[in-house]
């Protein structure tokens, strides 16, 4: 059952969208609650699946995974049982969609050059069952990247 979100929930998602890692006395502060009825809130946030977790965002330069492709697998309808799930599995994977179209799956990954990219295009993933062909579109430059969910959007939307 879909928990309903009132103001103050939203405010508590906005401020911890902005800085995950603010301490709870800092948040209700800024709600103007108690720092256990905020805590409470989280939680519930959190039991409902609407907050699904916490994540630190690390440059990907650092760890040598500085280029971002998007693979675009063709699927043969034929063998296509688990292949998503064994995309997921491929190192440097990032995220995994299920697409309509041509197109069965686009793929997010991350590598340390066109050499490994390459490498795991033609010793992993054109191996898997079910790809008929695969598209690479790399990326040359990122002018913006986030998970965050623009919540005004749901003040809208409510009747």
């Amino acid at each position: 059952m879909p928990r309903t979100i009132d103001e103050i929930d939203l405010q508590i998602l906005h401020i911890l969208q902005e800085k995950a890692r603010i301490p709870n006395a800092e948040v209700s502060r800024q709600v103007g609650m108690a720092p256990s009825a905020v805590l409470e809130r989280i939680r519930k946030l959190e039991e409902h699946g609407i907050i699904e977790g916490y994540e630190v965002r690390l440059n990907p330069v650092a760890f040598a995974q500085g280029l971002a492709a998007f693979l675009f697998i063709e699927v043969d309808p034929a063998g296509n049982g688990q292949l998503g799930e064994r995309l997921s599995l491929v190192a440097g994977v990032q995220e995994v969609h299920q697409v309509a179209g041509p197109d069965g799956y686009l793929v997010k990954l991350r590598a340390a050059d066109t050499g490994e990219l390459g490498r795991i295009l033609r010793e992993e993933i054109q191996h898997f069952p079910g790809v008929r062909a695969t598209r690479t579109q790399i990326v040359l430059n990122t002018v913006k990247e986030t998970r965050r969910i623009d919540l005004d959007v749901q003040d809208e939307a409510e009747p």
